[in-house]
């Protein structure tokens, strides 16, 4: 049976009703610049850092055929580019990983695109891969998020407090979870 890191490297594409999620890489360079645009998406992840093209282009040169995550390019029927999902810091003796989704677009949000991904991207984590966990941290300003995760099976596990601190104002990191017995 293949290690967690096999399976990694030989991400898969996914499909659902309204979605492929394909292997994030360089021929999303474009769509990826024009997210992180998003000011609201910066504000939703905390995100402070300024990316260069360069530095993007880097990442995603890297992401293909990585043995320690799977970034999934989340794609609409049309092929336009909607955002990503991530499975990243794995713990291989823990059999678990951090996951975590950020849409391209405010108009995107609100629509189940980020919950339908979210149900695929953890069925093919749990029930391929072989995780046994998948966490995550939400902040509270962000209860939409909050519960799309829930939907997909994650489940409040506790708080951290003042963990961000946002244009003057401290929020709390929302800390969810979800093994793989767990409803889905």
């Amino acid at each position: 049976m293949p290690s967690i890191p096999e399976h990694l490297v030989a991400q898969p594409t996914l499909t659902t009703e309204r979605l492929t999620l394909t292997q994030l890489g360089p021929e999303h360079l474009d769509a990826t610049i024009a997210a992180l645009d998003d000011e609201d998406a910066m504000r939703l992840t905390g995100t402070r850092t300024a990316f260069t093209r360069e530095q993007v282009l880097a990442h995603l040169a890297g992401l293909p055929g990585a043995s320690d995550r799977a970034d999934f390019a989340v794609l609409d029927a049309s092929g336009a580019y909607l955002g990503e999902v991530v499975l990243n810091d794995l713990e291989e003796d823990d059999l678990a990983m951090n996951y975590r989704i950020a849409l391209a677009a405010p108009a995107l949000r609100g629509r189940g695109f980020g919950t339908e991904a979210g149900r695929a991207v953890v069925a093919w984590a749990f029930d391929v891969v072989g995780l046994h966990r998948i966490s995550l941290d939400v902040f509270a300003f962000n209860p939409g998020a909050q519960r799309s995760y829930e939907k997909i099976g994650f489940r409040v596990e506790g708080r951290a407090r003042d963990t961000l601190r946002w244009d003057g104002t401290w929020t709390d990191s929302v800390l969810m979870g979800m093994l793989a017995t767990d409803p889905r």
